[in-house]
């Protein structure tokens, strides 16, 4: 393991980190992922970010991000071979301010419709609240292939990941929803090599041994 690469901890099944590794495996920035059991969070982590959430990315010189859009900005502004920061339509700011509304706005009801007995408000009342969300996209692909453009972008990026969970909670519903374009989208990342590499399976990381380079080599 080069001494060098910067170390990513991470959790396969997290919709923040699987955001972080997306931006990862299409800039080409390889390293050293640390997969984590959220049940047994290594010290080192928890050294590097008292926060205790993944992803976590410690560069080379040391410094810290611990959010994961960070992480994607990091990422792509060292290499963006495929734009994701240049949308063909709007700017990076709309990408960005798309992104918060997501973050902000649908994955708090995406909270609740998938754990509703942790929510007085969840179930169908939070489903419906998240299926706003999920129209307005619908009608943003209704112009466009993506959501910035015909290009895949950071915003596709940042929000599939959620999208997906959504979707999961109900698959039967969410797909009787008026909702082709989005649904043929979801699908179309889901069976994308990009997506696949950046959900690669790895055994939890155990401190004193080093992790594994990231992104997987490509089939």
């Amino acid at each position: 393991m080069p001494p060098a690469l910067p170390v990513l901890y991470s959790f396969r099944r997290c919709p923040y980190a699987m955001r972080a590794r997306l931006a990862l495996v299409a800039s080409g920035q390889r390293c050293e992922l640390r997969e984590v059991a959220l049940k047994n969070k290594p010290a080192d982590m928890l050294a590097a970010s008292p926060k205790g959430t993944v992803p976590v990315l410690v560069a080379e010189d040391g410094a810290v991000l611990e959010q994961s859009l960070d992480v994607m900005l990091w990422a792509l502004r060292r290499s963006d071979p495929h734009g994701w920061l240049q949308p063909e339509t709007g700017t990076l700011q709309d990408m960005l301010a798309l992104v918060a509304a997501c973050d902000e706005g649908f994955k708090p009801q995406l909270d609740r419709y998938k754990y509703p007995d942790r929510h007085a408000d969840g179930d169908e009342p939070a489903r419906e609240r998240g299926a706003a969300f999920l129209r307005d996209l619908e009608a943003r692909l209704s112009t466009s292939a993506n959501l910035a453009g015909t290009r895949t972008t950071l915003a596709d990026a940042a929000l599939m990941p959620f999208v997906r969970q959504f979707a999961m909670v109900d698959a039967a519903w969410f797909g009787a929803q008026p909702w082709p374009r989005l649904q043929a989208w979801l699908s179309g990342w889901t069976a994308s090599e990009l997506f696949e590499r950046a959900m690669h399976k790895y055994e939890p990381w155990k401190p004193g041994e080093a992790g594994v380079v990231f992104p997987p080599a490509q089939a």
